[in-house]
């Protein structure tokens, strides 16, 4: 069971603390000056942890078997950053800027699984859906 629990509490406890970063950036930084801090410090990290948990496998050897995908991912991953990072510069509030992006990446994904990876669209999901959006809306009444 905590093989199924802990990568989730680590998204989760990984994004509290990235969204309390995003929002704490300085207004007056370029939001790109700071991210090639962060990725770089991001570099640093995954080589090191590479290092403790490959059991003396080689980085390089590891390197060969790249396809498309962590290229395309770094960029998607600025994206991410600098999409959090401006919203919260224009006035979105932490407790509300990841809520709506959650909800329209639930509607998103939805179909994402579908078209992409023949997931099926149960009712359940539907309703969990909708539900989403009432949230939406609920949550952006003012």
């Amino acid at each position: 069971m905590l093989n199924y629990i802990w990568p989730i509490a680590l998204v989760v406890a990984s994004n509290v603390v990235y969204q309390i970063c995003a929002k704490s950036l300085p207004g007056n930084i370029n939001p790109f000056a700071s991210l090639t801090v962060t990725y770089i410090i991001a570099a640093a990290a995954s080589a090191g942890l590479f290092f403790a948990t490959a059991h003396g496998a080689s980085l390089a050897a590891e390197y060969t078997k790249l396809n498309w995908v962590p290229f395309v991912f770094g960029v998607v991953l600025v994206g991410l950053e600098a999409g959090f990072i401006y919203a919260y510069k224009v006035g979105w509030q932490i407790s509300t800027a990841s809520i709506v992006q959650s909800a329209f990446l639930a509607v998103a994904l939805l179909f994402v699984g579908f078209l992409l990876y023949k997931e099926s669209i149960t009712p359940n999901k539907i309703i969990g859906l909708i539900v989403c959006l009432a949230g939406l809306f609920i949550i952006n009444r003012q």
